[in-house]
């Protein structure tokens, strides 16, 4: 293979459909325009984990069976736990990459598995990706444990979604009712849409419940007549 690759490839990743891959893309492109490769395609997972086999990423999958067809000479990516979260599937894919004769640049570890160095360094990057995520799993399965056990812990945040404010949560209830919409009122009231659409269920599932002896009222009335 040539020492500067010409044709180059992004994979890009994020986990949750909140999170864009944009940052990924914005920064492997400045790479690719210093180093003189020529972006001929981009393969994305959006919202997809990293811990899925190659059967649920649709853009891993296909980037891989494009290295084999020798579509690009070098992935790109911002990281190497974006192409696996497991050191298993991240190796694999090199792997299968080099195999194809296709070489893996990764910025944020800074590795370019064009010398066998920065292959070893892959390895050992992926191992430590798999180990951070074993460590955080770990850790969040304790600390459930505990509050399970103990309750929460003094001067902890809760475990969960934070809530709003009484001020806002009374302003966005004041917006629905008046029929804006959900986008709408989250600007307006500078919150997510996640947030706004919580209320909404919250104060539907409000109104059920005070609707329900009144419901149950009539149907006896109904019944007894």
């Amino acid at each position: 293979m040539a020492s500067k690759p010409e044709r180059a490839a992004f994979y890009l990743r994020v986990s949750t459909d909140g999170q864009t891959t944009e940052n990924q893309r914005h920064a492997l492109t400045e790479i690719a325009e210093r180093r003189g490769w020529k972006v001929v395609a981009e393969y994305e997972d959006a919202g997809i984990s990293g811990a899925k086999g190659r059967d649920k990423r649709p853009g891993f999958d296909k980037m891989l069976k494009d290295a084999v067809r020798r579509r690009f000479d070098v992935l790109m990516v911002w990281a190497v736990d974006r192409l696996g979260r497991s050191s298993a599937t991240a190796l694999t894919a090199l792997d299968d990459l080099h195999s194809a004769g296709v070489d893996v640049f990764v910025e944020r570890q800074a590795l370019d598995t064009t010398s066998p160095y920065g292959k070893a360094m892959f390895g050992i990057a992926a191992v430590f990706a798999e180990l951070e995520r074993g460590l955080i799993r770990d850790r969040i399965i304790a600390g459930l444990a505990h509050v399970k056990k103990h309750g929460p812990r003094p001067n902890k945040k809760p475990i969960g979604r934070p809530s709003v404010s009484a001020d806002k949560e009374a302003a966005i209830r004041e917006r629905l009712a008046l029929g804006h919409g959900i986008l709408r009122v989250a600007r307006e009231v500078g919150v997510g849409s996640s947030v706004v659409q919580r209320v909404k269920a919250a104060a539907s599932e409000t109104r059920q419940n005070a609707d329900a002896p009144e419901a149950a009222l009539r149907n006896q009335r109904s019944e007894s007549e």
